[in-house]
């Protein structure tokens, strides 16, 4: 793949599988995995259990075992290694960042994404793209109507959004709004803004520290080098 293409290639695994040994199966893989000269190995730190549990059980159920993604990092010092598995807040992933060059966050970022607003101004010192969620969300509204001209329906991209006020007042009549007007092929990008006016006026500007963000190797690598 790398020889075929000018985009990072990165590999996604778990520490191990069913009865394997998570610190040689991993020791085995990420050696592997850094012979082919492959960008990043992203480690989700839990086992998968293909024999008995649901992809859903499997996400939740294995035990994390963040100390074996640390040491992963220390016995491939060249080898980008990211941290997938259990982190839901910024602080969380500061932490983890001492001890490997990223962290990737899931499902509390799409669950909450109006936190993500906080990581440019936490993680990497720089000014958040937007003030607020609502501000965020108003952003997509050019980018709906031109996939809208592409035939996309407005579904496709508003049930991502169903997470983004949770908390605030509105924001119960903000999905519902979404979900009785995306289902519609002739809802247009005007139903954000319907959606969006539903919610409280002082109410979506939040961020938090408590964040979730996704994050890459640079600004970790500056942190240790500054």
């Amino acid at each position: 793949m790398k020889a075929v293409v000018a985009i990072p290639v990165t590999v996604k695994c778990r520490i191990g599988i069913d009865e394997q040994d998570p610190e040689a199966a991993l020791a085995v893989f990420a050696d592997a995995v850094e012979q082919s000269g492959a960008d990043a190995l992203i480690v989700h730190a839990r086992k998968a259990w293909l024999k008995g549990l649901s992809p859903k059980e499997n996400r939740e159920v294995p035990p994390l075992d963040h100390d074996r993604v640390y040491r992963l990092k220390t016995a491939h010092p060249r080898l980008t290694i990211v941290l997938n598995g259990g982190v839901g807040t910024i602080d969380q992933a500061l932490a983890h960042l001492d001890r490997v060059d990223g962290v990737m966050m899931g499902r509390a970022a799409y669950q909450q994404p109006w936190r993500l607003l906080a990581v440019d101004p936490i993680v990497f010192g720089d000014e958040a793209p937007f003030a607020s969620p609502r501000a965020a969300a108003a952003a997509l509204i050019s980018y709906i109507e031109r996939e809208l001209a592409e035939g996309v329906r407005p579904h496709a991209i508003t049930r991502h959004l169903h997470g983004l006020f949770q908390g605030v007042p509105g924001a119960r009549a903000f999905r519902r709004r979404l979900a009785e007007a995306g289902a519609s092929p002739q809802a247009g990008a005007a139903l954000l803004r319907e959606a969006l006016a539903r919610v409280e006026d002082g109410q979506s500007g939040r961020t938090a520290r408590g964040s979730v963000a996704g994050r890459t190797r640079q600004p970790a690598a500056a942190r240790r080098e500054g």
